[in-house]
């Protein structure tokens, strides 16, 4: 499975991507709001043999390469949680020196417009941490709504965080499009 949007491709993540996997999400000042942050290639290792290898197979995550066309730089992923056969939860990690530049939202949107386009599936949700405000606006651009707020529900990085759900229909995004 790989999708092409203008300026980039987003594959199956690999075995052989450890080495930027580990450059991009150990930052914790970049990554601060994110539930992994790898100290070692041996976490990242981990991480991946965790991964489901066949995408769109129920009660499975599904991790996709952001890469970058002009230079191949791999620059963050998007995770597809395949909650069941009509749901599905995304979360995505752009490095820092690619953010703010609209690779995320170019990727989500291709992303999106697979699972609802060719797969058809129903519903899309995104769980985040509020004070994450820069992901709060992507999911508001793309058309997500808020649906959930839930007070100090994660452990995350041994501090208690709030938890927000954020959720788009396949008819919502339709009409959008």
């Amino acid at each position: 499975m790989q999708l092409n949007t203008k300026r980039l491709v987003l594959r199956p993540i690999e075995a052989n991507d450890k080495h930027a996997i580990l450059r991009y999400r150990s930052d914790e000042e970049a990554n601060k709001y994110q539930g992994w942050i790898p100290k070692t290639l041996d976490d990242v290792e981990i991480f991946l043999g965790k991964l489901s290898v066949e995408f769109n197979v129920p009660d499975t995550w599904f991790q996709l390469a952001v890469v970058e066309k002009n230079n191949n730089e791999l620059i963050g992923d998007i995770g597809i949680h395949f909650i069941d056969e009509q749901q599905v939860e995304i979360g995505y990690t752009i490095a820092k020196q690619h953010q703010s530049l609209g690779f995320a939202t170019e990727a989500a949107k291709a992303v999106i417009d697979h699972l609802f386009g060719e797969l058809k599936k129903h519903r899309i949700t995104a769980s985040i941490d509020p004070e994450n405000i820069a992901s709060v606006a992507l999911l508001e651009k793309l058309g997500f709504r808020k649906e959930a707020h839930f007070v100090e529900s994660l452990l995350l990085n041994d501090k208690w965080v709030d938890d927000v759900i954020y959720a788009l229909l396949a008819r919502e995004w339709k009409t959008r499009q």
